[in-house]
């Protein structure tokens, strides 16, 4: 078969994912899998399909599966346990009310780094309300803040989904992606702070009028800030750790880097972040503790399930040498990491997902690194940093996080779109801004 037709026949099936997932509403999982076993029935020999199915998916799996769940069981017990409110509260105090929107912004960064954007949007969203009613602050401004700042480290770092699966792919150091992009990902939420900030003013957009009081962050039997802040910090404190040193040290061989060889391990440092979070449960009792486990395993499975058939889709993309070919059509172009970005970009404009917009783009763009000048440290984690902005533009109504960030936080789908949405292109181009530039000084 020419590498004409295979490359339409790849191209066909990554727009019948979107079709189904984005216009049917079939389930992602399927829509991955029928697409895979449709894509290698076309292309690939039949003594291979089988095989190369149970690899893409077992490989993906092998790669992220304790990640997510660790992930999640953090962030569930942060939010079973008030421990997302207390440190929101513990920020809230040191900015005060009237910095109330940059507090939110601040707390909804630091939530986002172990917590999913939906969820976190959901425990926060209450907040955002008290915050807009007491600041009398726009709650289009409020709700967009929040948002983005979830957001951004949702797309850009590990241990979201996306970011994890695309790591794996593209073989890229999570130490060193969890530090460059959380990083790249502040400048992001700044520029979307102040664009959703700018396209408020003069418009008749009003805060909540009730004040709403949140009675769980008044409670006195909130776990302390500093056992709150814990679960996150040291985990990836323990990981950047390893990673800098392994920077300063590439044989690994010193004293530190041996010392730091196991705990900087992210599946060990998630591990101490769970522990870490068990002290926050005050009934230390095996039933108070399987019920976080039980719900987090609840809430990874299906996120496992996804990612994995992602994988699946992204190693029968690669057996079919489309990648390759494309690579060797874009050599010497001098568009490199702009390819990335575009690839995100359509894929989560297209289909919503922004976890499925970067697998899908890390599948097609890994066979083309080598010939697009990126197969190397610094160009793998740059191509994956690219993909986390492209996949950034744009959340509109096709996204589930554009309808929790209406729903929950009361603000009318239209505006949701010209306050949220917009900043979202804004946070995209700005994160890939800063790769583009970093890419043509290191690279």
């Amino acid at each position: 078969m020419s590498i004409l037709l295979t490359s339409v026949i790849v191209g066909i099936s990554i727009i019948l994912i979107v079709i189904l997932t984005s216009r049917l509403r079939l389930e992602a999982f399927i829509a991955l899998f029928l697409v895979s076993l449709f894509l290698a029935f076309a292309i690939l020999p039949v003594k291979t399909i089988v095989s190369t199915i149970q690899e893409g998916f077992g490989s993906t799996m092998a790669t992220i599966g304790f990640l997510i769940i660790l992930g999640a069981i953090i962030g569930i017990t942060l939010d079973k346990t008030g421990g997302t409110l207390s440190i929101a509260r513990f920020i809230l105090l040191k900015t005060g009310e009237k910095r109330s929107a940059q507090a939110l912004g601040i707390i909804g960064f630091i939530t986002g780094l172990p917590i999913f954007c939906n969820s976190g949007f959901i425990i926060l969203s209450g907040l955002s309300r008290s915050f807009s009613s007491k600041s009398k602050l726009p709650m289009p401004f409020m709700a967009a803040v929040l948002a983005c700042s979830l957001y951004s480290v949702h797309c850009l770092i590990p241990p979201h989904p996306g970011a994890l699966a695309a790591a794996g792919m593209l073989k890229v150091n999570i130490g060193y992606l969890i530090i460059i992009g959380t990083i790249f990902a502040i400048p992001g939420t700044l520029a979307a702070y102040v664009w959703s900030k700018w396209i408020c003013k003069g418009k008749n957009y009003q805060p909540v009028k009730e004040i709403e009081v949140d009675t769980k962050l008044t409670q006195e039997n909130l776990p302390s800030a500093f056992l709150s802040f814990l679960p996150i910090v040291v985990p990836l404190l323990l990981i950047a750790l390893k990673s800098l040193s392994n920077m300063l040290d590439k044989g690994g061989q010193s004293l530190i880097s041996r010392i730091l060889f196991l705990p900087g391990e992210p599946i060990f440092a998630l591990s101490v972040g769970v522990v870490l979070a068990m002290l926050l449960i005050k009934n230390k009792t095996i039933e108070s503790m399987n019920s976080v486990f039980h719900e987090a395993i609840e809430k990874a499975g299906p996120i496992l399930i996804v990612t994995a058939a992602g994988g699946m889709f992204g190693m029968v993309i690669k057996a079919t040498g489309t990648g390759e070919a494309m690579g060797k059509l874009l050599a010497g172009t001098n568009i490199g990491i702009v390819v990335p970005f575009l690839i995100a970009v359509i894929m989560k404009t297209a289909q919503g997902s922004s976890t499925v917009a970067i697998i899908t783009t890390a599948s097609f763009v890994a066979p083309m690194l080598s010939l697009l000048g990126l197969d190397s440290e610094w160009g793998r984690l740059l191509t994956m940093l690219s993909m986390g902005a492209g996949s950034m533009i744009i959340s509109h109504a096709n996204d589930s996080y554009f309808w929790v960030i209406s729903n929950f936080s009361g603000v009318d789908p239209a505006t949701t779109l010209k306050v949220y949405s917009s900043s979202t292109i804004v946070m995209g181009i700005v994160v890939f801004a800063c790769v583009w530039i970093t890419s043509l000084i290191i690279l």
